[in-house]
């Protein structure tokens, strides 16, 4: 039977993907517990499994009495030297449990405990795997898309990952079948299992994706310092460099532009504008806003508002299509920005507050907990 049984583990253990060693705990555990409900015995139930020796053996330790009162947990000193010769009054022997008899009495328990212990373990495994890809990028398979509320759940090996509605691209169609890049966003354990939510539409799926295709960013040179993203339509992402002679701009970009062309592609189209740091927050708010000329900016540091003068014609270029080439340079700089035309820079403040100028300052202003850049 041990040959048998070992056969049996190490069959699980392909399987499934179970290291036997710790399967091979679990069922000595719930033999363990197998044998204690069917012999009503305490703490002197012995379950031994080695694997490496082959070995199973299960047996009751028992105390040498002259007198038996509990014959699950004594036994007379005639019956011990059977098993051991030199036993004595005292003395604790181990009476072999036949394995063959003990899988009749016990079959339902113990198979019963083992299936619950082999379930424990797969919960353990897929959730210490998924918890190894958490704020990672990884490649899954799309396995069926809820057709009432939207959302695609993903295939992830041993696991299975949701993506919702919103966390899916704006206008991406996804395909039973088809592979596509995911963000790890969370994994959570509960009593359900574990589960895992994945994203298209997160900001830290743009800095993985950059770090795949740029290596200058992989190893360092070259550093992400902000990503604010309209999921669909457009990113802006922050760089700099870290050594003078490498050009933080130019290595995204890379020949041709092949590099960023790439994660355009991945991302069905998404416009991504390279912006350079600065630590002269006047000037990261400038570039921020490309790609509108800057002729000014005056910034007020206790309120982090900044006043930006562009001439005329760059004043439709600088706010953006509904506000969002402004609005996605307040999220990449941290900062309020408002927009004012060149031709109006002198006027009175209180006069200078256009309804056009006080739409771009609120869409600005329009930021959520969300949409800040230091949550990447």
């Amino acid at each position: 039977m041990n040959a048998e049984f070992f056969d049996a583990l190490e069959a699980l253990e392909k399987e499934k993907g179970i290291p036997a060693g710790h399967l091979a705990e679990k069922i000595a555990n719930a033999i363990a517990i197998a044998v204690k409900h069917n012999y009503k015995t305490g703490d002197n139930t012995i379950v031994e499994l080695n694997q490496e020796d082959r070995i199973f053996r299960v047996a009751l330790r028992k105390t040498v009495s002259e007198t038996v009162e509990n014959p699950e947990s004594e036994i007379f000193l005639e019956d011990a030297r059977k098993i051991n010769p030199h036993a004595e009054i005292g003395d604790a022997v181990d009476v072999e449990l036949d394995t063959h008899a003990f899988g009749r009495i016990a079959a339902q328990t113990a198979k019963h405990v083992i299936r619950q212990g082999i379930r424990e373990v797969e919960r353990e495994l897929i959730r210490d795997e998924s918890m190894s890809k958490q704020h990672e990028m990884i490649t899954a398979t799309v396995s069926r898309i809820d057709r009432l509320t939207g959302s695609a759940y993903l295939d992830l090996g041993r696991a299975e990952a949701v993506m919702p509605v919103n966390e899916q691209i704006p206008g991406e169609n996804l395909t039973e079948g088809q592979m596509v890049k995911v963000y790890v966003v969370e994994v959570k354990n509960n009593e359900k299992g574990v589960r895992t939510l994945v994203s298209r539409t997160h900001p830290g799926m743009i800095r993985r994706l950059f770090e795949l295709e740029v290596p200058e960013i992989f190893d360092g040179t070259v550093e992400i310092m902000g990503i604010a993203r309209e999921p669909g339509s457009r990113t802006k992402v922050a760089v700099n460099s870290q050594n003078p002679d490498v050009d933080a701009i130019g290595s995204c970009i890379g020949p041709k532009g092949g590099r960023v062309g790439n994660i355009v592609q991945e991302l069905h189209g998404e416009k991504i504008d390279l912006i350079p740091f600065a630590q002269d927050i006047g000037q990261y708010i400038a570039s921020a806003l490309a790609p509108a000329t800057v002729v000014n900016v005056d910034v007020n540091e206790k309120e982090r508002r900044a006043r930006v003068i562009v001439p005329d014609d760059q004043l439709s270029l600088a706010i953006g299509n509904k506000g969002q080439n402004v609005r996605l340079a307040a999220k990449l700089t941290g900062w309020r920005i408002d927009i004012r035309p060149e031709s109006g820079a002198n006027e009175v403040e209180e006069e200078q507050e256009s309804p056009r100028t006080s739409m771009a300052a609120a869409f600005e202003a329009a930021k959520t907990p969300d949409d800040e850049v230091n949550e990447i």
